[in-house]
């Protein structure tokens, strides 16, 4: 009989990356990797608009550039800037800025998503635990560097008033003008850290949540596994739409930049305010439509059909609504926003349709893209608001003209919202029919139809 070893069976070796120690550390870096990832390639589309823009002139040099970039870039993640004035007690100022610069937004997004879903692409099954080891410190990080950068985010610039520039002429617009300089009015800018924490939580938590949403190759935790048909094809399909309104911008953007001047002005749209001005288009495409007004010298620099819609009601002074009809009345061309946005929400359609699996029925592919295209457009169009004021009053008795204005433009958020759920049933409807002849996942040798029964 042979010997019985004694020896204990030697337990599997773990590598240090395994190691509930290592593994903390591995995400932890890999969730700093995605937070530097998202916060330079913002911080690098946010330089390159202002630069476009001429914010390299400012008064202040290198430091005032740099104050207007983290601002930039904090409003790009959701944070609150707000705008403060000082003139003495000779005058008063009042100032308020709401926007956000959504190219900065966008390019951050994606890339941030890419980077913290790039992990988890060699698993076939998440586990939760695994996401969250994962996503909690990359909310923690994006957190703290949020907040560096809003203390970088504060800087005051002088107001130079020069003569006539007052309502008043003569001497006593003179008057005036010295009166302002003698106490050096100024205008300066301060974020707001207690919203801008909150917002930009919200900001890292939608783009995380979209991300495993959209992505057809990411592993979801078992719970979430039976869902990947039913929300994944729509979802990748609404984010391929609105990156689509986005393209064709561009390239009409750098069309319009090479063949009618202007170009550093059209590169700072298309560097900062790009999505703001497409995901309009798509929105009044389907039928939806903002209201607001620009009253003063500042406005929106492009496009200038929508400056000149704003400034008709009562030359700026009341609201008005910029609608497909609005529009065309100053532009004809317009009109065509109706079969882009049809062409382009049908091919969306389609696209969910093929990727769903074949057993899908065409009411569900109604349901699926009506509630998916309501939901993006629940999203994307308050993002577009922007509300920009700015007014200096002398002695409680006027305003300059020249150094006061306001720019509104509120979407009417619930009518586009409800036209895009009946643009997306009837569009989800037509991409089923449309995908039935198309070989798609779940098919067993060509025998069943296109959706898997009768629809």
């Amino acid at each position: 009989m042979g010997q019985v070893s004694n020896r204990l069976p030697t337990p599997p070796r773990t590598s240090p990356a395994d190691r509930p120690t290592g593994r903390l550390a591995r995400d932890v870096a890999l969730a700093l990797l995605t937070v530097v990832a998202g916060l330079v390639a913002m911080g690098v589309v946010a330089g390159l608009g202002l630069w476009a823009a001429g914010a390299a002139d400012l008064p202040g040099g290198a430091g005032a550039f740099v104050a207007v970039l983290a601002a930039v870039v904090v409003m790009a993640a959701g944070g609150q800037v707000g705008l403060s004035g000082s003139a003495g007690d000779l005058a008063g100022t009042q100032a308020e800025l709401t926007a956000m610069p959504l190219t900065v937004t966008l390019v951050g997004a994606l890339v941030t998503g890419f980077c913290f879903l790039r992990p988890l692409r060699h698993h076939a099954v998440a586990r939760t635990r695994d996401l969250l080891s994962l996503a909690v410190p990359t909310v923690l990080i994006w957190l703290a560097a949020l907040a560096g950068l809003s203390a970088l985010a504060r800087h005051d610039f002088p107001i130079s008033v020069g003569g006539g520039t007052s309502q008043n002429s003569g001497d006593l617009g003179d008057l005036f003008s010295e009166l302002l300089n003698a106490v050096n009015p100024s205008v300066g800018f301060r974020t707001d850290l207690g919203p801008t924490l909150f917002y930009g939580l919200l900001w890292i938590l939608g783009v995380l949540v979209v991300a495993l949403l959209v992505s057809r190759r990411t592993a979801l935790p078992t719970r979430l596994v039976r869902h990947h048909a039913a929300v994944r094809p729509a979802a990748s399909a609404m984010l391929l739409l609105v990156l689509a309104y986005v393209a064709i911008g561009l390239v009409i953007g750098v069309v319009v930049a090479a063949t009618k001047g202007h170009v550093a002005q059209t590169l700072a749209v298309l560097l900062l305010g790009l999505p703001n001005v497409s995901w309009l288009a798509l929105g009044v495409g389907i039928g939806g439509s903002w209201e607001g007004k620009v009253d003063g010298p500042f406005g929106l620099p492009m496009p200038q059909i929508l400056d000149d819609v704003l400034r008709g009601g009562n030359g700026g002074k009341d609201l008005s609504t910029v609608d497909l009809s609005s529009l065309a009345s100053y532009d004809a061309r317009a009109w065509w926003l109706l079969p882009i946005a049809a062409v382009l929400v049908l091919a969306a359609a389609f696209t969910a349709a093929v990727r769903s699996p074949a057993r899908t029925r065409l009411w569900q592919h109604s349901l699926h893209l009506g509630i998916a295209f309501a939901v993006a457009m629940l999203v994307i169009t308050p993002l577009t608001l922007v509300e920009a004021r700015f007014g200096l009053s002398i002695l409680g008795i006027g305003e300059l003209e020249s150094l006061g204005g306001e720019v509104v433009l509120r979407p009417n958020i619930w009518r586009t919202v409800g036209l895009a759920l009946l643009w997306g049933l009837a569009a989800g409807f037509l991409g089923g029919l449309l995908a039935r002849p198309v070989r798609r996942r779940g098919e067993v040798g060509g025998g069943t139809t296109g959706d898997g029964g009768r629809g």
